[in-house]
């Protein structure tokens, strides 16, 4: 893969093995500046591994991972996080006993300038400095669409959809370049996902961020995506735009199984 200066993320030959397993095996990879991509594949396929991959969570057995111009490979992710890379996670995790505004207030910890002895003396700069931080996780809060009346309830009290919205603002207001959203939509309803898919458009329209999502809802992947690299086994079978990446053969095989591929295949008179 080459490497131009339009490219934020890039990730040349990465493989990880757990033991005698190869999770993922020679994935080569880029995200370009202000673009949705996606990442997609059947259960098991690997696409959380590489996710984990990119933000440090593991480290690969081999292969390079270049973001913005830095070399991150097996960084650690609270350094990764601050270069300006955010994600979430599959299986929503927030702070169940603190409020939505308290866990959008944790994600912009990286961008505080009050460290540990400020944090005890509490001078008056770090007293303002929390301010100012919960003035910017209300306004996340109210840009992800979570009505004012919900910025102060639980966490764990949310509706599942408004629980990804705090998800979601806490990883906005770290203030990335990148956002990786782990399957955004699970749990979701028809219009959740269709306001979700209009969301991501204005995060890469108004503020400028790389989205990098990993999501089986087709017909999201579909419509908000500029490109679509496709995982099987670990490896990549596909990689492409969303017309060409839906019928090719090999992603229809992985999705459907080789019976189901090839009698579709004979009843539109391919066989």
């Amino acid at each position: 893969m080459s490497t131009t200066q339009d490219n934020l993320l890039e990730a040349t030959g990465i493989t990880k093995r757990f033991g005698g397993l190869t999770a993922v095996s020679e994935i080569s990879f880029s995200i370009p500046r202000k673009a949705i991509v996606s990442l997609i594949g059947p259960n098991g396929a690997g696409k959380t591994t590489f996710f984990n991959i990119l933000t440090g969570l593991y480290k690969p057995t081999e292969g390079r991972v270049s973001f913005d111009g830095t070399n991150i490979t097996g960084g650690r992710p609270d350094k990764i996080m601050a270069l300006g890379v955010a994600r979430t996670f599959q299986n929503i995790r927030l702070f169940g006993t603190m409020s939505a505004v308290e866990n959008v207030m944790v994600g912009a910890h990286s961008r505080m300038k009050a460290g540990l002895l400020g944090s005890i003396l509490r001078p008056p700069r770090v007293g303002r400095e929390e301010r100012e931080v919960r003035a910017k996780a209300v306004e996340t809060l109210s840009y992800v669409g979570l009505r004012p009346a919900l910025h102060d309830q639980l966490a764990t009290n949310l509706a599942y959809g408004d629980q990804r919205r705090v998800e979601i603002a806490r990883a906005l207001v770290s203030e990335p370049k990148l956002l990786l959203l782990d399957e955004p939509t699970a749990g979701m309803n028809a219009q959740e996902s269709a306001d979700l898919t209009r969301f991501m458009q204005r995060l890469r329209d108004d503020v400028g961020l790389s989205i990098l999502l990993i999501e089986h809802d087709m017909k999201v992947v579909m419509g908000v995506s500029e490109h679509v690299t496709v995982l099987d086994h670990g490896e990549g079978i596909a990689a492409g735009a969303p017309s060409e990446v839906r019928n090719d053969p090999l992603v229809v095989e992985a999705y459907l199984g080789k019976q189901e591929s090839e009698r579709q295949r004979q009843e539109s008179g391919e066989g």
